[in-house]
């Protein structure tokens, strides 16, 4: 449909566009991503209960890893010794850093920022570090992910709009630090990454819009959206994704940080958005929370003590759904059983990746409306969710 962006040895294309909604082939050096994408959260170089194999049979082509955590155990220098998180993780597909900016600035209590970085405590140890943009390239680079993201400052859900702004402004400095230092360091691992921008603003149009357009005349190779869902209502944060999105390139990947259910994740795909991550598949699971096709449910209920002819799903064919009644994976959970941790995130993350896959079908099809609001509409009857106008 569109011509192919080439950009240092990543290409994006997209496919097919229904409304705002876009189908679209991003490759990076390790693997070929068709997008809507969601990305599994894997902070510690591992998703939670999860093999790498297990994550391909769901059909996962991209996955995060945390530069903060990562950092700080076991060292992004032994990481770059090992040869990057690839072989280290033994994951043969793309892998995502996020700056660690979040993580970063949720330590505000113990944290002194300046224009020069952020000097923070280890949540670990207390130990002292600090992080410049400077200092984030060369962590990134020693990691080794396909695509790495920029140090920011993301601001709290209640700062005033002066805190904002400052966010804002010292966002695009080191923007721009980041992609100096990007362009002036070697690629340990051989083969390139790319570098995003992320745009910061608040909920404040005005701010968002600054910062979208002064971070494009960067020309990135692609742009996330941060800054949401840290307080705001769902509703603020859908109008801020469908005001932040057409103001970035259309020929570039765009990303959602950290945003998150399934309602959340249709809604901002109808709002132009090609990539998602969140650690709520993950941290469900944990909780003995199952996302299904009519809403999420909880294992602990004792409704499904007896549920020995039901799976998780009747609609999922994950190996999870396949093998085991709902009475089991209750029982085992209950029992504290590691079996019931892995089965449940096995199954979450399986639907977010068919949930996305499906949403690439109807957009293709041109038909993503009218299937997104069923599908919203089906799991709203079970949660009681009102869903967004």
């Amino acid at each position: 449909m569109q011509r192919i962006i080439d950009m240092n040895g990543f290409t994006f294309k997209i496919d097919a566009v229904n409304e705002k909604a876009r189908a679209a082939t991003f490759t990076t050096p390790h693997s070929t991503i068709e997008t809507p994408v969601f990305m599994p959260v894997g902070t510690q170089a591992t998703v939670k209960a999860l093999s790498p194999q297990d994550l391909k049979e769901c059909g996962c082509h991209i996955v995060l890893a945390n530069t903060y955590h990562l950092h700080l155990r076991p060292g992004d220098e032994l990481v770059r010794d090992a040869g990057g998180l690839h072989p280290f993780e033994s994951w043969n597909r793309s892998i995502l850093t996020d700056s660690g900016g979040f993580q970063v600035f949720s330590l505000r209590d113990i944290s002194k920022i300046t224009e020069d970085g952020v000097g923070f405590q280890s949540h670990i140890d207390g130990s002292h570090h600090f992080f410049s943009p400077e200092k984030v390239m060369e962590i990134e680079h020693n990691l080794g992910a396909d695509i790495i993201m920029a140090f920011d400052e993301c601001p709290p859900s209640d700062a005033d709009p002066l805190q904002i702004e400052q966010a804002v402004e010292r966002t695009l400095r080191w923007a721009g630090r980041c992609a100096a230092e990007h362009a002036n360091r070697k690629f340990y691992h051989g083969y390139p990454q790319a570098l995003f921008g992320i745009v910061q603003g608040g909920t404040i149009d005005a701010l968002r819009s600054r910062c979208a357009g002064e971070l494009t005349a960067m020309d990135f190779p692609g742009y996330a959206v941060g800054g949401l869902a840290v307080g705001e209502d769902i509703q603020t944060t859908y109008r801020i994704v469908s005001f932040t999105s057409v103001l970035l390139p259309f020929d570039k990947p765009r990303y959602l940080m950290g945003v998150g259910t399934p309602q959340d994740i249709l809604e901002c795909i109808g709002r132009g958005v090609d990539m998602f991550d969140c650690v709520l598949p993950t941290r469900n699971a944990r909780n003995g929370s199952a996302f299904t096709s009519y809403g999420k449910i909880n294992v602990r209920n004792a409704m499904f003590t007896r549920a020995f002819d039901k799976p998780l799903d009747p609609e999922c064919g994950c190996y999870a759904c396949k093998n085991f009644s709902m009475a089991y994976i209750r029982h085992i959970y209950m029992a504290g059983e590691i079996l019931a941790l892995r089965l449940l995130t096995y199954h979450n993350v399986y639907f977010y990746m068919e949930l996305v896959r499906n949403a690439r079908k109807h957009i293709l099809e041109g038909t993503f409306g009218a299937w997104k609001n069923d599908t919203l509409s089906k799991m709203g009857k079970m949660t009681g969710d009102k869903q967004p106008e």
